[in-house]
């Protein structure tokens, strides 16, 4: 098989009709465990809904989307928390799981930075993306031995790359402007396409908070080797594109179109998560409230963990007037 743009092997592996590793292979959840699954899931969702309160105090969102929602964890815990005021949507590319939550609306998408037609003229949402920028198909270049930025092309089957033409236009000016200093032997995940899918999901929104939360760098950290990896099973495998595995490279963060940067252990300890152990002496008056404090702590303290879930990023783009001051 021909060698192909990185990009182009990377979309069809993951979103292909009848063959595509999302499409196929049950999930990510059958796969991995995120952050949006179990207690860490609820907290998560917890968190979220403060973050949307801190600027919006006059109620919960209209509407809550949850882009890239696997199989409606996140959603559905959004819902349990918002009961019967619950307006949730979920958008993935999956037709609607079995089993979901009937207060939760499941919109298809095609896809990558493909968002459905129904996904606009959003009012008063909390639009999140949860580890959906990392899988939208981009540009992976490298640096050839005369220090020119050539795109990498690679055979689907096989995983096997190759360097083909120079870099051009506006992936070069997006490297240009955002991962400026790549040297010979160094790989270049060019962010644009991110940017642009970004930009597009804010642009659907009227008012409201977007989040985005993904593992990714800023440009005084550019990973020199790049980021692209696959998982299958629980396990890092190589990112053959041939859909069998899932394929997912970090984000450059600080391109996106945001009010602001931060890392989750910091942004989560803002909005009140410790990971303390509750006080022992629960343990003898109530053990099953001290249980369930345990695993809140635990859940706290997972996803604020340096090393783990921690060093996510959460970008965060307000759209409209807010009603605090």
């Amino acid at each position: 098989m021909d060698p192909v743009p990185w990009r182009e092997a990377w979309h069809t592996a993951l979103y292909a009709a009848g063959r595509g590793f999302y499409v196929t292979r049950g999930g990510p959840a059958a796969h991995f465990t995120t952050a949006t699954h179990g207690v860490t899931g609820a907290v998560l969702a917890e968190a979220l809904l403060r973050l949307w309160s801190r600027r919006h105090r006059g109620g919960p969102p209209a509407v809550v989307v949850d882009v890239g929602a696997g199989r409606g964890e996140l959603a559905t815990h959004v819902a349990d928390l918002l009961g019967a005021r619950a307006g949730v949507v979920a958008v993935d590319v999956v037709d609607r799981p079995e089993g979901l939550d009937p207060r939760i609306e499941w919109v298809r998408a095609a896809g990558g930075a493909l968002l459905p037609d129904a996904l606009e003229g959003l009012s008063g949402a909390l639009v999140v993306a949860h580890e959906w920028l990392d899988v939208v198909p981009c540009t992976v270049a490298g640096v050839d031995d005369r220090g020119q930025l050539r795109e990498v092309l690679v055979d689907p089957a096989t995983g096997d790359e190759h360097l083909g033409g120079g870099l051009s236009g506006e992936d070069l000016d997006w490297v240009t402007a955002h991962w400026p200093d790549a040297r010979p032997g160094e790989r270049v995940e060019v962010g644009r396409a991110r940017d642009a899918a970004w930009a597009e999901l804010v642009g659907r929104v009227e008012s409201g908070v977007l989040v985005a939360v993904d593992y990714g760098h800023l440009a005084a950290d550019r990973p020199r080797s790049g980021t692209l990896v696959g998982y299958r099973s629980g396990t890092l495998v190589p990112p053959v594109p041939d859909g069998s595995c899932d394929v997912t490279a970090h984000v450059a963060m600080d391109s996106l179109w945001a009010d602001g940067l931060a890392s989750q252990r910091d942004l989560l300890r803002d909005l009140g998560l410790r990971g303390e152990r509750p006080d022992h002496a629960l343990a003898q008056s109530d053990p099953l409230a001290y249980l369930r404090a345990l695993e809140r702590a635990s859940a706290e303290a997972e996803l604020i963990r340096p090393g783990g879930l921690g060093d996510f990023w959460w970008a965060v783009k307000h759209v409209g007037a807010a009603d605090v001051p």
